[in-house]
């Protein structure tokens, strides 16, 4: 028969460090199918339970968690275990008090932050593609995996901050100069700094914004900055 879908299992040296697993326990883990977010930029929901968070000893009880629904992400109950929780995604268990949210943080990709009860319904969703479909509507896709047909005044690179799980935008947060931005990946990871210009793309660069953290000033790719407004973030990142 041909194979149409890739292995469920991962060598546990291949795995990326912020997942948190050991490395000399078993030779193989759980990997993350496709889904919401990349491969390479998520935590299999298992994975999550037992080396993120260790509040589970061990795969088979990560299992009992995740198939009774005990497992929720962005308010809608999660029943796989090689589910990729990514950046900006709010996780509920059932039986804790604690909320988490998935943030960059100290160069780290992903790491998991407590977070308060009113901020569990709102989430920060990079604008990914904007695309004109029938009748003239506009569809937006966004860094989670998940799309939305809207009027929202949108350009990609975008911030939007919307409401979970109904999937309604609340604010739009524009990719512009003096305005601040989350570095979400690279040895920069979680940092904030002041956007000062954004240079468009050539045939051989990409976008790039030149973004001034601390006493440095750095140019990186627009993709790896998240715009969080002027002020403070809307919603608790750190």
């Amino acid at each position: 028969m041909v194979k149409i879908a890739g292995s469920k299992k991962l060598k546990r040296q291949m795995a990326p460090s912020y997942w948190g697993i050991t490395r000399k326990n078993k030779r193989f883990a759980v990997t993350v199918k496709p889904g919401s977010h990349k491969k390479d930029q998520s935590i299999p929901t298992s994975v999550f339970l037992r080396d993120t968070l260790k509040i589970v000893s061990d795969l088979r009880e990560a299992k009992y968690a995740i198939y009774n629904g005990k497992v929720s992400v962005d308010g809608v109950k999660i029943k796989s275990i090689h589910h990729g929780i990514g950046l900006m995604d709010v996780v509920e268990l059932e039986g804790l008090k604690e909320i988490y949210r998935l943030v960059p943080s100290n160069g780290i990709l992903l790491k998991p932050i407590t977070i308060q009860d009113v901020d569990k319904t709102k989430k920060l969703v990079i604008v990914k593609s904007k695309t004109t479909i029938k009748n003239g509507k506009t569809q937006i896709g966004f860094h989670d995996g998940r799309s939305l047909i809207d009027d929202a005044i949108v350009n990609v690179g975008d911030t939007c901050l919307m409401q979970i799980p109904e999937q309604k935008i609340l604010n739009v947060i524009k990719l512009e100069e003096n305005s601040k931005g989350l570095i979400i990946q690279g040895i920069n990871a979680g940092r904030i700094g002041d956007i000062k210009k954004i240079k468009e793309g050539t045939f051989i660069l990409p976008k790039r914004v030149e973004i001034k953290i601390g006493e440095r000033e750095i140019e990186i790719p627009a993709n790896l900055v998240m715009p969080i407004g002027n002020d403070e973030p809307p919603i608790q990142i750190r």
